[in-house]
Parts: C-alpha cells; structure tokens; sequence
C-alpha cells in the first residue's frame, strides 16, 4: 500500500508543478463551451429544448477528465525513455502496486482538471439544478477518471513509441468523445449510431453526470453507475496484465 501511495503521490505532485500544462489543458474544454454552449444556443432552444449551455456543460467536464486521464499514459512512455520506469519496475514492490498507484495517480489529476472545468462553466452560466447532487457528480466524475485512466495504462503498457500512442489516441479518443453524447441527445438516434453511443462508456459517464446535474438521464443513474463500475473493473485488470508484461 505504501507504494501505491508513494506512485500516487508522485504523479499528483508532477501534475501541480507543470502550471502552463494545468492552464493549456482547459483551452479545449473551454473552446467547446463558449463556442458550442453559445453559438448553438439559440439553434437548441428554438427546437424546444431549453439552454444548450445547461445540456452541454456535462458533456464538457467528462470531456475534460477523458482527455486527462487517457493521455496520462503517456507518463509511462516519458518514464520508460528517461529510465525512471526501469527503477521503478526492479523496486521489490508488486507491480499490480505500481500499476494501481499509476492510475490512481492520473484519475486524481484527472478529477481535479474535471471539477476545474466544472467552475469555469459555473463562471460561464451553467447552474446545477440542486446542489446535493453535487456528490453523485462527483462519484461520476471519479468514474469517469479511473475508466479512462485505466485505459491509458492499458495501452502506454504496451507501446514503446510516442507516435505510436498519439496514433491510437487520435483514433480513439476523438470517437469516444464524440459517441458519447456529450455534444446531443442520445434519443431518437439512427440505429447505427445509437449502437454506437451505447458501446461508448463515456456514454454512461455524461449521462450520469446530466442526472446529476441537471435532472436530464437517458440510461438511468443505476445503469450509469454499473456500466461504469464494471468497465473499470475490466479496465483495470487488462491494464495489471499488460502492465506486468512489461519488458525492462
């Protein structure tokens, strides 16, 4: 357990060091925001469905802890090329603890980049509809980050090239963002991409994250929690096996 801690530690403490990296990464989420949330707006609201801003603003902040926690695999790449993943593998610690504390590491940097996002949308107009869900939110967010961290472990575990990892990114989390119904309402969808959207566990994090927030659910907030739940278990165990194939 004290390695877990220790690994954890480390990666939130390389997190808040790099303060032009915590400002960089709220450009996008705050791009989509101001330039979706208004300029959409009144398009949303002549179709019947209230502020767009209110419907988008989840989809935002799960944006937000997706691009954190997946790209913090990319760590393990930098530690590899540096030596410091070598130290770390000959330590007489399990690497199921490394792997653990890895990933709890990127899904704590990754929940704080989320609630950071969420005040910038309470700064730009989004309003919760009641405040004790605030810790259901944030059980959501948490979710989301250990889902999408694991993930990043997963596949920084089993590449030796950065642009390798950039190309898998690029294919990947541009699509689970967008499937995911974080920019429109996942009813009265075509068939195809209805599928789609239902295989997209970021689906079950955004919708989780609009019951929350604001009332608005489509899969319903069990379902939410136990998509989410079991994808991170799996998650969580491929990323051990491929952590623990790793060559020194």
């Amino acid at each position: 357990m004290t390695a877990i801690y220790i690994l954890w530690l480390r990666e939130v403490k390389r997190y808040l060091r790099s303060r032009p990296q915590i400002i960089a990464s709220l450009a996008q989420p705050l791009l989509y925001l101001l330039a979706l949330g208004f300029g959409l707006g009144p398009v949303f609201a002549k179709a019947g469905n209230g502020s767009y801003l209110q419907f988008v603003a989840p989809g935002v902040i799960g944006m937000g802890i997706l691009f954190t926690s997946i790209f913090s695999g990319i760590g393990l790449l930098f530690d590899r090329q540096f030596g410091f993943l070598k130290e770390t593998l000959v330590a007489p610690v399990p690497r199921m603890h490394i792997m653990i504390g890895r990933t709890l590491g990127g899904a704590t940097i990754a929940l704080i980049q989320g609630t950071m996002v969420l005040v910038v949308t309470l700064i730009a107009g989004f309003r919760p509809q009641h405040l004790a869900m605030l810790p259901l939110a944030l059980v959501f967010m948490a979710l989301i980050a250990i889902v999408f961290g694991a993930l990043g472990t997963t596949i920084g575990s089993t590449l030796k090239d950065m642009q390798g990892f950039q190309l898998i990114m690029n294919f990947l989390v541009m699509p689970i963002f967008f499937f995911s119904g974080a920019l429109f309402p996942l009813t009265g969808l075509p068939a195809g991409l209805a599928a789609a959207t239902r295989l997209d566990p970021l689906s079950y994090g955004v919708d989780g994250l609009r019951a929350a927030f604001i009332g608005l659910s489509t899969f319903g907030v069990a379902t939410d929690l136990a998509v989410l739940t079991g994808v991170a278990v799996v998650f969580l165990s491929l990323g051990a096996r491929a952590f623990s194939r790793i060559q020194i």
